[in-house]
């Protein structure tokens, strides 16, 4: 750990631009819109999501819509439920 780095002005080796793989900000802070339903659940399985929601700290009506949102993307793969709309 205490051991230094020595810089040089010797010339880079090949390098190689690697192209932007990022979300862009845009991309980021988008958000779907969201439409209320009426749902009933059984409560074994809220129980259960509310257990997970605790122990992760989030919401877990978050995580019941992530969770159809992946089901979802599963069953249709060439619509996606996240990102831009043309």
């Amino acid at each position: 750990m205490s051991a230094k780095i020595k810089y040089t002005d010797e010339p880079l080796s090949k390098v190689q631009v690697i192209p932007d793989f990022l979300p862009s900000p845009a991309e980021l802070a988008f958000r779907e819109e969201g439409v209320k339903v009426t749902l009933a659940l059984s409560k074994k399985s809220i129980e259960f999501f509310k257990s997970e929601a605790t122990k992760h700290h989030t919401q877990y009506q978050r995580m019941i819509r992530r969770l159809i949102d992946a089901y979802v993307d599963a069953q249709a793969p060439t619509r996606r439920s996240t990102g831009p709309r043309a």
